[in-house]
This record gives C-alpha cells, sequence and structure tokens, in this order.
C-alpha cells in the first residue's frame, strides 16, 4: 500500500479508527453544505468500504488524511475514478473532503497536490477534473490554487434535479503537460 507525505500530511489507506470521525463530518451541515444531504454512518461506512476497495485495487483513489504531527485523521483528499454520467466521463478527480475545524489551512490545497503529482508521475494519467457547485467559492478558490483550468461552460450535474440550487456545477481540468509540480511527491 502506498501512502503520500508532505510537510503536513499523510494520504494513506483507511483504517477501522477513521469511521467515527468520518461519519461525523458526513453528518456535519455545514461540511455537506455543497452535497444533497448528510450521510447516515451506514452511508459513510459505505463510502469507506468504496474508497478501500479502490486502494486496494488501483493503489490510489480517495485516501484517508491525517496530520503528519499527530496523526488526527482530518477527511479525505485523493483521485478517484468516475464514470458516472458526467457529461465528460469516464475521468479522473481530483477531490477532498475535510472536517469544518481543518479549514482555512491550506489542507486541501496541499494535499490536492500530493493527489496531482501522484496523477501524473506514477498512475501516469492524462489530465485530472475537479468538479463542485458553482455556489462553492471556497472549492473553486482551491482549484485555482491547484492552477487547474475552469473551462468556460458549466454543467448541470446528472445526479440532481435541475431545479436543485447545487445543479450547476463548474469543471476545472488539469492536463499532464500543464502540470506544474509544487512538492516532490513521497511514495511510501
Amino acid at each position: 500500500m502506498k501512502r503520500l507525505e508532505s510537510s503536513r500530511l499523510r494520504l494513506r489507506q483507511w483504517r477501522e479508527s477513521d469511521l467515527a470521525p468520518f461519519a461525523k463530518m458526513n453528518a456535519d451541515p455545514e461540511v455537506m453544505r455543497y452535497f444533497p444531504s448528510c450521510l447516515s454512518e451506514e452511508q459513510s461506512n459505505e463510502l469507506v468500504e468504496r474508497f478501500t476497495r479502490d486502494i486496494d485495487e488501483t493503489g490510489w483513489g480517495f485516501w484517508a488524511a491525517e496530520l503528519l504531527e499527530s496523526a488526527d485523521f482530518i477527511g479525505f483528499i485523493g483521485i478517484n475514478y468516475n464514470a458516472q454520467g458526467l457529461p465528460f466521463a469516464p475521468c479522473v478527480e481530483v477531490g477532498w473532503r475535510l472536517a469544518v475545524h481543518h479549514w482555512g489551512y491550506g489542507f486541501a490545497t496541499e494535499g490536492a497536490r500530493l493527489a496531482l503529482g501522484y496523477a501524473f508521475t506514477e498512475a501516469q494519467l492524462d489530465d485530472v477534473v475537479s468538479m463542485t457547485p458553482v455556489a462553492n467559492l471556497a472549492s473553486r478558490r482551491v482549484m485555482k490554487k491547484l492552477r487547474m483550468i475552469e473551462q468556460d461552460k458549466t454543467f448541470m450535474h446528472p445526479k440532481l434535479e435541475r431545479s436543485s440550487p447545487l445543479a450547476e456545477h463548474v469543471l476545472c481540468r488539469m492536463r499532464r503537460d500543464e502540470w506544474i509540480k509544487y512538492e516532490k511527491v513521497q511514495i511510501v
């Protein structure tokens, strides 16, 4: 099992001890503001099962994210294969979800840089996308800091009712030849 490390973060395979804090995070209306609903404990655990299976099968996915200094679980960051009927699918997306008390410290950007480094150097992917509802300005700022290029047109997420305020999404993309390496990716 590979893990990625930066000066402050470790992205790793999921552990049993991650289940409770992840479920708490997914039940937080602030964390889930740009998702259709909060998740039950069962739904949260099913996500972890899927994430774990993906990482076991491919070596990459949405990794559990922890602080390097304390080993505290803070959420997930990583890359994920997506074939959900999106207009640009199949694709690999970079994504993150962190507990509220870890927002504003640059962890999403730092971890996503690690994941992008892995995507382009180890997984040899040609391009990676990221998407979020138009209203999610915080995630859009992270995408901009990553130097992902926001596409000219928005799209309506196929899993959401067109009338939902979350349905309209922005799409950002980074191609391997556009990628600027920020940090050395350490694969352990």
